[in-house]
């Protein structure tokens, strides 16, 4: 399949409001909304009503300037991830998987010898040896997403027991 035809069924099978969501939530950048309705495929009149309801809704955020952009709400994502956690895990199986999370820092603590990612360096790794740099930084990135995931974890056990308290399960 062409990618133009992909393009096609995807504007022929999603309304706009969903190609729009789609475009926000692919991207990380402050975008206009003509620049959204360009990716999405719709006008940019449509774009801009459909990007103030996902601010209403928390989705997306709103930069004040000349034209206003928008781009996903980072914490609205974490939210749904720790309340998905939550409603599909115990909290002793949510412990258990940040056990095993830390186990894994403390084995990048002790790999690279500094107590937290941003503090790693490159400066004894030689310059043309590209496949030892990008292993290094490939770790790093894995680090950080270790670091996140035992945050997001530990607010949903919190969360999964506030519901236990609250006599409620999803």
């Amino acid at each position: 399949m062409s990618e133009d035809s992909a393009a096609e069924r995807w504007r022929d099978d999603r309304t706009t409001f969903q190609r729009v969501y789609d475009v926000l939530v692919g991207t990380r950048s402050f975008l206009s909304a003509s620049e959204i309705a360009e990716r999405a495929r719709c006008s940019e009149t449509a774009a801009r009503n459909t990007l103030e309801q996902l601010t209403e809704m928390g989705i997306a955020r709103r930069r004040e300037n000349r034209p206003a952009t928008y781009r996903r709400n980072d914490s609205y994502f974490e939210w749904r991830r720790i309340e998905s956690l939550a409603n599909e895990h115990t909290p002793d199986e949510l412990r258990e998987y940040v056990t095993d999370l830390v186990a894994e820092d403390e084995a990048f603590q002790e790999r690279y010898g500094v107590p937290v990612p941003d503090a790693v360096s490159t400066s004894h790794l030689a310059v043309d040896d590209h496949e030892e740099v990008q292993k290094h930084w490939t770790d790093v990135s894995e680090w950080r997403t270790v670091r996140r995931d035992i945050r997001i974890l530990r607010r949903a056990v919190e969360r999964a027991e506030a519901r236990i308290e609250d006599g409620v399960r999803v």
